[in-house]
């Protein structure tokens, strides 16, 4: 005991702890058996004492890899005034602890992302512009964009023509509406929906993309094709609004056609009359002269900007493929580069199938045609003695249009079908539901028809996004017989110049009237019937084909066509029509946005 009291002697004289040395000893004797235990038990104080430490320190760092996504920040931070220490201690704590819930967002709520984004996502957008005064909803997204970037959209349905060559352009268009509105200048507004892009010629998706990534030329200081625009609009608005396009005559114009004979290769060959050997060519220099103003020249590249990023959509039978094809050849032929016009699945003949689509690759748009003859389905049933049977249903639009419901712009037409012998004559044809008529007037089945029509546009197109049109009736000129019957018209070389030798208005095209009038959605008639009675001179006849058949040689002329058109000819000026109607609406929806 004497050599440990001497361990624990003061130095220099201070005063003996031997009692407390004692206490000392005596304790870590008692813990000597459980060094063990006492071991353990130390390990884990250090550890619980580090973490918190590093926990309840501040720090740069604006997240925690332990506590990160738990709580929101701003539910402390704005939970007591600043002014208070304690407070504000609290708070540096949370925020390291907690980072600010706007770094991420897992929820579906519209605020928080609305808060951290200078241009919303657009969700479920098939449109290829972004409205900048929407707000996400059903946003997925984890993170705010780069800043000066705009957040890809979401869940498009579309893709750019560019890619693959596919079928371009959103096929349903919801998020952006042809009106004008007055929207950021970050994205495209919808005084674009027809008018010209203020940037280069991109894709949807770089479109969407970049949209914030290029300044906008400002107003009045547009240049080129935007400019053109808006020169067009202006120098043709005054002459055109108070015109009635339909009243008028037949000119000569040296100056036409709009474009070559021969020139664009995607006339069919039931069309290209020239090629096919017709001699005279005056009927390709008549131009339509409304009397009370003059029609502009289709400009095709001014037009093209009235489409860009846009789907021009052509619904009806052959002589709607006949103005569809007119246009596409006008457009086409104003492009830079023709190579970067094409059938969006490779065709080159369109005759036959249901549906096509022309992408104008530099303008991101498309001009298409859906086969749709009578605008409501053909259908097949089976009799009660097992036999197969055509009907067409009176009740249901055709099947295609869910592939255009979306269209900004929709030229719908019918009626050469409905002169048809099995049409005409409505026995055991027409059906609605399950019953089928034994006998039903065509004139009460073509308005059963296009009140179905009617009834389907006003549910599924937004006059707010989208024009609709009807291309009227086309007069047909059959001389000593039907199409199918010897009727003729091979020896036409001019038009009707007097009018008592013109038909009588169709009773079909009165009942479109009718069931025009009685619909919410406005939809503009374009009522060529009478302007195209004059032509008896602009059909094929004879020169549908370059060759016959054994049969057609025998008796040619037995085998003509008095209904369609030929290209070079008279749909060229329906498109002029369908684009001085386009200017008026542009100049419209102008005015109105400048004095709402």
């Amino acid at each position: 005991m004497a050599s440990d009291a001497v361990k624990y002697m003061p130095i220099h004289g201070a005063t003996t702890t031997t009692a407390a040395a004692a206490e000392i000893r005596s304790f870590f004797s008692a813990v000597k058996p459980k060094k063990t235990s006492t071991f353990a038990y130390a390990f884990v104080i250090t550890f619980v004492s580090f973490t918190l430490f590093f926990a309840f320190s501040p720090s740069p760092n604006s997240s925690s890899p332990w506590f990160s996504n738990i709580f929101s920040s701003s539910s402390f931070s704005t939970a007591a005034a600043p002014s208070s220490s304690k407070t504000t201690s609290v708070s540096s704590i949370f925020s390291y602890i907690i980072p600010n819930v706007t770094s991420t967002n897992p929820t579906n709520r519209s605020s928080d992302a609305a808060s951290n984004t200078t241009v919303p996502v657009s969700v479920n957008s098939t449109s290829p512009s972004l409205s900048s005064s929407s707000v996400v909803k059903n946003s997925t997204s984890q993170a705010p964009p780069p800043e000066n970037r705009t957040p890809v959209a979401k869940n498009a349905t579309s893709e750019s023509p560019i890619v693959n060559r596919t079928k371009p352009v959103a096929k349903t268009n919801t998020s952006q509406p042809l009106l004008p509105t007055k929207s950021s200048n970050q994205t495209r507004t919808a005084d674009e929906a027809l008018s010209p892009a203020k940037s280069p010629p991109v894709s949807v998706a770089d479109r969407t993309v970049n949209s914030t990534s290029s300044t906008p030329s400002k107003p009045g200081k547009q240049t080129g094709s935007v400019s053109l625009l808006e020169q067009e609009i202006k120098k043709w608005s005054e002459s055109l609004k108070d015109c009635e396009f339909f009243d008028g005559e037949w000119i000569m114009d040296d100056s036409y056609p709009l474009y070559k004979p021969g020139s664009c290769n995607i006339i069919d060959e039931q069309f290209n009359c020239i090629s096919n050997g017709r001699p005279d060519k005056d009927f390709q220099k008549l131009k339509w002269k409304p009397k009370k103003c003059s029609l502009p020249r289709l400009n095709g590249g001014i037009m093209l900007e009235m489409l860009r990023g846009r789907r021009l959509v052509f619904v009806g039978d052959s002589l709607n493929r006949n103005m569809w094809e007119s246009l596409v050849c006008m457009l086409k032929g104003s492009v830079k580069d023709e190579s970067k016009v094409y059938e969006a699945s490779g065709r080159h003949h369109f005759r036959g199938e249901a549906e096509y689509s022309f992408v104008f690759q530099d303008y991101n748009c498309t001009v298409e045609f859906f086969v749709s003859p009578f605008l409501v389905q053909e259908n097949e049933i089976v009799d009660k003695k097992g036999t197969k049977k055509e009907t067409l249903r009176l009740d249901l639009v055709g099947k295609s249009s869910e592939q255009y419901k979306g269209a900004d712009i929709i030229v719908f037409n019918t009626g050469h079908w409905w002169t048809h012998e099995k049409t005409s004559k409505g026995e055991d044809y027409y059906q609605e539901g399950s019953n089928v008529y034994h006998e039903l007037a065509v004139l009460e089945a073509f308005r059963k028809a296009l009140t179905t029509w009617g009834r389907w546009v006003e549910k599924n197109v937004n006059p707010n996004k989208s024009l609709v049109f009807f291309r009227g009736y086309s007069a047909s000129h059959f001389s000593g017989g039907q199409w199918n019957s010897g009727g003729a018209c091979d020896s036409e070389t001019e038009p009707i110049k007097n009018e008592t030798y013109l038909t009588p208005y169709p009773d079909k095209m009165k009942v479109l009237e009718k069931v025009l009038k009685g619909m919410r959605t406005p939809v503009t008639y374009l009522n060529i019937t009478r302007l195209t009675d004059y032509r008896k001179d602009g059909h094929p006849s004879v020169y549908r084909k370059q060759s016959l058949s054994d049969k057609e040689k025998k008796t040619p002329l037995l085998y003509q066509d008095c209904s369609h058109w030929c290209l070079p000819g008279v749909p060229d000026s329906w498109n002029e029509i369908f684009y001085a109607e386009l200017l008026v609406k542009l100049n419209q929806l102008g005015q109105t946005r400048r004095n709402p």
